[in-house]
């Protein structure tokens, strides 16, 4: 492991550490918070974006965590080979090689977006590993989806501007004028037109394929489910879908939209450190 930017955890401490992690098929961009020997807990981010779009929560998180943060094969700072599968088992597979190459025995996993299908598809590929899963806005099947609005969708250029990436994300947010942070910006262009089509239509195959609360049911795992009620790309009604879970915890946050881990990171952390508590035993 190679570190990029940020000191090295040392002795117990709470440090921040950034670092590439070399997997047989592209290097793997890593980001650990937190005091290494609390509970472990996974952020996985969604499509076209990167660890950055966590990074409002993960002060509030480290406290009682270790937060690790991975770029998914294809985003940020990860490799974007052009011959490589970016279907969601293997970026499934992927993080749950990255948590075993950091001596990650059990972990918490925590997606937002299409980023909680990657952590479905790595509970069901480690159900030993994945103790726990919290779905952020994640869409539980293809039915739940809003087509954007006209003027709102695809880039039609490489690389795309800010102006032309701030129109195409405009349905992640709840209000109007939402200023995306320009270091996710740069994140988005640091994709390639082809990682980015391939990883779009990843998460379509494996919901045709699926719902997720049919593949949840099945594993028996504790699940919470947050969704920002305004959610201006899966209908916010649709996370009643995942009662279908035995015990699941569904949340629905008034005034926030797809990404309210940007949008309030207080209120969205406060929902995921109750989940957390009772399924890591671990109090602030």
């Amino acid at each position: 492991m190679t570190a990029s930017d940020g000191g090295p955890y040392v002795n117990g401490a709470e440090a921040s550490e950034s670092s590439t992690l070399p997997l047989d098929d592209g290097d793997i961009h890593v980001c650990q918070d937190g005091p290494r020997d609390a509970p472990a807990l996974l952020l996985v981010h969604g499509s076209a974006s990167s660890t950055r779009s966590w990074d409002p929560m993960v002060p509030l998180l480290t406290g009682s965590h270790h937060v690790v943060r991975i770029d998914l094969l294809g985003h940020g700072r990860s490799a974007k080979p052009a011959d490589r599968s970016y279907a969601l088992p293997d970026q499934a597979r992927r993080a749950g090689a990255v948590l075993d190459r950091l001596g990650v025995g059990q972990a918490v996993v925590v997606g937002h977006s299409s980023g909680g299908v990657v952590a479905t598809a790595l509970a069901e590929q480690r159900p030993d590993l994945v103790t726990a899963l919290a779905l952020v806005n994640t869409g539980p099947g293809l039915d739940a989806f809003v087509p954007p609005p006209s003027g709102a969708g695809a880039l039609s250029q490489w690389p795309p501007t800010d102006e032309e990436i701030r129109r195409s994300a405009s349905t992640a947010f709840s209000r109007a004028g939402y200023r995306i942070p320009p270091e996710i910006l740069d994140d988005v262009r640091r994709m390639t037109p082809h990682t980015l089509a391939a990883t779009m239509q990843a998460a379509r195959d494996y919901l045709e394929q699926q719902p997720l609360p049919d593949r949840l049911a099945a594993l028996g795992k504790p699940l919470l489910v947050v969704f920002g009620e305004d959610d201006r790309r899966w209908r916010s009604s649709s996370a009643a879908d995942y009662r279908a879970v035995a015990g699941a915890q569904v949340e629905l946050l008034p005034g926030l939209g797809h990404s309210p881990l940007l949008e309030d990171p207080v209120r969205t952390a406060a929902s995921l450190l109750a989940f957390t508590t009772i399924h890591t035993g671990r109090v602030d």
